[in-house]
């Protein structure tokens, strides 16, 4: 078993950009592909944003203790972690970077304990987090709601990571991260 690292965050605090960035600046990173039972928004694809599954084939996955934690975020979309994902990037010798929903990042830290490095990203404000939200344009009005209020929840939970980097300058955020994900790779 190999190190990890997880980021969460409520959405639109750009934890995902902080990632990308990331897997640019530091080597050995391996970006783990989470299973989603929802439809590809954008131009997302499959195997690379999402393993996109139906409902039927991600509950039968379940069955199977396919996954190392999933959850259903919300109602109807359920979201994992597929043991073969971190197989094959140990596998390859790299680190296994994950970028997933607060609650699973919460259970992944649980059960990998001091092998992993979990980092919550913290919006500057709701406020901000909705403006993110919009300008995205990728939600409907009612959707951007939903996630503003699961926001307020989620935001509860950043005192069970180990790092929290408030997303106010993006470059100050970036460097915070990294300089902690180099120092945790490094022990």
């Amino acid at each position: 078993m190999g190190k990890l690292i997880i980021f969460s965050a409520p959405s639109g605090s750009g934890k995902t950009t902080i990632v990308r960035r990331l897997m640019t600046l530091v080597e050995g990173l391996e970006f783990s592909v989470s299973a989603t039972s929802r439809q590809p928004r954008g131009t997302e694809q499959n195997g690379k944003d999402y393993y996109f599954l139906s409902g039927e084939e991600f509950d039968r996955k379940v069955s199977e203790d396919a996954f190392v934690e999933w959850e259903e975020v919300y109602a109807g979309t359920k979201y994992g972690t597929l043991r073969s994902e971190l197989e094959r990037i140990w596998a390859e010798g790299h680190t296994i970077l994950f970028d997933v929903d607060v609650k699973g990042g919460v259970r992944l830290k649980d059960i990998f304990g001091s092998d992993a490095l979990s980092i919550f990203v913290m919006p500057p404000s709701i406020e901000e987090l909705r403006n993110r939200l919009v300008g995205r344009a990728t939600d409907s009005p009612e959707k951007i709601e939903q996630r503003i209020a699961k926001a307020d929840e989620e935001l509860g939970y950043a005192e069970k990571f180990d790092l929290v980097v408030v997303n106010d300058d993006l470059e100050e955020a970036v460097g915070k991260v990294r300089e902690a994900v180099v120092g945790f790779i490094a022990k």
